[in-house]
């Protein structure tokens, strides 16, 4: 009797089974007419595996080297205050209001390059005055950021 079940390396995510790289079991009509045809997967042969734990040690590599610069640059940030020029009317409102994009623009000027969505505000500013940003760098590591709101 053929053996029922088959071990199978993921090639991408699939629902309910595992993530890219992960070597599961399955039923060997599963496999062998659904995610291998697909491209989702391939046989779970000695080199796949020794191929697949090379590629998870670059990948973890790699992610050490990004954890470790964006603890580098949330430290920049902590220190860093961005000073933004706004036009005043009455009672000291200010024109619209400042936007994460300004902030962005603002750090910009100091050579800190942070893409606008990463930034987010607790509330709209708009009025003059001290405020707090928050960066969102990785998952796992945010900064703040001093706003200075000034007339200009």
């Amino acid at each position: 009797m053929a053996n029922k079940y088959m071990k199978l390396i993921l090639r991408e995510d699939v629902n309910k089974l595992g993530d890219a790289g992960d070597i599961v079991e399955v039923k060997a009509g599963y496999g062998r007419n659904y995610l291998i045809p697909q491209g989702k997967a391939m046989m779970a042969t000695d080199g796949a595996l020794k191929r697949v734990e090379r590629m998870k040690e670059k990948a973890e590599r790699r992610a050490e080297l990004t954890v470790e610069r964006a603890q580098d640059m949330a430290e920049r940030l902590e220190t860093t205050s961005v000073t933004i020029p706004v036009a005043v009317g009455e009672d000291e409102r200010i024109h619209g209001s400042v936007t994460n994009q300004d902030i962005a623009d603002a750090l910009a000027e100091r050579d800190i390059n942070i893409d606008k969505r990463k930034i987010s505000l607790d509330k709209d500013i708009k009025t003059l005055g001290e405020y707090t940003a928050t960066v969102n760098l990785i998952s796992e590591i945010k900064a703040e950021i001093k706003v200075w709101v000034v007339k200009q």
